[in-house]
């Protein structure tokens, strides 16, 4: 099967295709950092560096099934999103640029992946708009939310993916590949320790990795890169000390948290010290989330964040310590990807 992937970012989506058995032909990505870690680990692949909406002719060979694949924007439709989660948010609309390229391509295979508010927002206004859309296309179409620890990464992280098949074929939802979770430890217990505001990019690990999910993602490597922390003042490193493992910043002291104008609206995410014995919660905006480290007073660096999102040592991150953090925070697991594509594919 030959895929095409729109909204590419740094590449999970790609990454786990191919890992299922996809030759990428084509990505879209206009974020330039995120397309150069794209291109960076996935030199094979034809990435056109610009806006969806300038892509009009892609050169494709009808000699196997072509999939387009991708995951517009899915900012407007998270449920953290308060603010512009309406039909109001030009972002929320560029799916129908993904059902344009769709036509262009006349795919035999059609996949959307985003969050599981795109089931929600607006009363379901979307999801039930793109449904809708394929059908007209003469799309047979599934749909699930999976969460990514059902299928092996070590983070509690719902995703949405509608898929869509012209020749008829209704998929029943893919089974779970693991029985029990992964854990942070399990995940990140052999990476290097750091300091708050760590800048080293590549580092040796810190003891031989003894889990199994460790020593796949490892993959023989005797050194592992992007070991960047955001350095926090001292009044952020002064509230971690009072968080547990499993804690959030409900164990912090009011009176340092005097800077908040409303303590109490602050999400359950806000200033979470992973628990090391169970999956992540969602890492998403990790930094901007002061998500903390289980043993270490700091933030996740970014190749933590990235075990956790379950990409391989060997793949690495471009640009700043802001943009590495936001390609890996946004990128779908490869290895839920994984499991996605290998259903497609068993059809």
């Amino acid at each position: 099967m030959i895929g095409i992937d729109l909204f590419a970012g740094s590449g999970g989506l790609s990454f786990g295709a191919q890992q299922a058995g996809v030759k990428i032909a084509y990505a879209v990505e206009n974020n330039p950092y995120a397309a150069m870690t794209y291109s960076k680990n996935h030199r094979n692949v034809h990435l056109i560096k610009d806006d969806i909406r300038s892509v009009n002719k892609l050169k494709l060979s009808r000699k196997e099934p072509i999939i387009v694949f991708g995951g517009p924007p899915c900012q407007g439709f998270s449920t953290s999103n308060r603010k512009t989660r309406t039909k109001d948010n030009e972002s929320n609309w560029l799916f129908e640029e993904f059902l344009r390229i769709v036509k262009i391509c006349k795919s035999e295979w059609v996949l959307i992946e985003n969050v599981k508010g795109l089931t929600e927002t607006e009363d379901g206004f979307f999801f039930d708009k793109i449904t809708a859309e394929l059908e007209k296309m003469e799309y047979t179409v599934s749909s699930w939310v999976l969460n990514a620890a059902d299928f092996g990464v070590p983070q509690f992280r719902s995703r949405c993916f509608i898929i869509g098949s012209k020749d008829g074929v209704k998929l029943d939802i893919p089974k779970p590949t693991v029985t029990k979770y992964i854990t942070v430890h399990e995940a990140i217990h052999d990476l290097p320790v750091l300091e708050n505001g760590s800048m080293n990019f590549s580092l040796p690990y810190k003891t031989s990795a003894k889990s199994n999910y460790a020593k796949e993602i490892r993959a023989n490597k005797r050194t592992s890169t992007n070991h960047l922390v955001t350095k926090n003042a001292p009044h952020i490193l002064e509230r971690y000390n009072y968080v547990p493992q499993g804690g959030n910043w409900e164990n912090i002291p009011p009176y340092l948290m005097d800077n908040y104008k409303n303590r109490e609206n602050c999400h359950t995410g806000i200033y979470h010290r992973l628990d090391e014995n169970k999956p992540s919660i969602v890492i998403g905006n990790y930094r901007k989330n002061m998500l903390i480290h289980p043993t270490e007073n700091r933030g996740l660096s970014v190749r933590e964040a990235a075990r956790l999102q379950s990409f391989p040592d060997w793949y690495t991150f471009s640009g700043s310590i802001g943009f590495q953090q936001q390609q890996v925070g946004n990128a779908v697991p490869p290895l839920l990807s994984k499991a996605v594509f290998a259903k497609v594919l068993s059809a």
